[in-house]
């Protein structure tokens, strides 16, 4: 599940407030709720709420999601010309023909190379989650 960063701290609090009052002062629930409460009052009141923003945002956003394909091919052909043209940068991930390929340096020689990088969606394909 991906949470909301952009949350309104205010009411937060309020909900914080609210729970909180269904459990007896001193007690470990009432603890915890004013612990986290302050906390959060703390990283307002120094002007950090967005730094911790997206802390909590990199925090729930799963990996999957920071993996971007910088450019998608019906060929490989098509991706071997542009692989060519020197428009390819390290590191880049490209889709061939449904495929994940990462931009690599050649081993031996000056210039660049595929390699084979399966994409998210291909190893979603061949291990559905709560199948392993």
């Amino acid at each position: 599940m991906i949470y909301n960063h952009k949350f309104d701290i205010d009411s937060v609090f309020n909900i914080l407030r609210t729970v909180n009052e269904k459990y007896q002062e001193g007690s470990p629930e009432d603890e915890a709720l004013r612990i986290a409460a302050v906390a959060l009052f703390y990283v307002r009141e120094i002007q950090k709420l967005d730094d911790y923003r997206e802390f909590f945002r990199s925090f729930y956003t799963p990996a999957i999601d920071y993996i971007v394909v910088a450019q998608t091919f019906e060929t490989r052909e098509e991706a071997d010309a542009w692989l060519a043209s020197g428009k390819a940068s390290n590191g880049e991930l490209v889709r061939i023909a449904g495929q994940g390929f990462q931009v690599m340096p050649k081993r031996k020689e000056t210039g660049l190379r595929f390699v084979r990088m399966p994409l998210p969606e291909e190893l979603m394909k061949k291990h559905p989650p709560g199948t392993e």
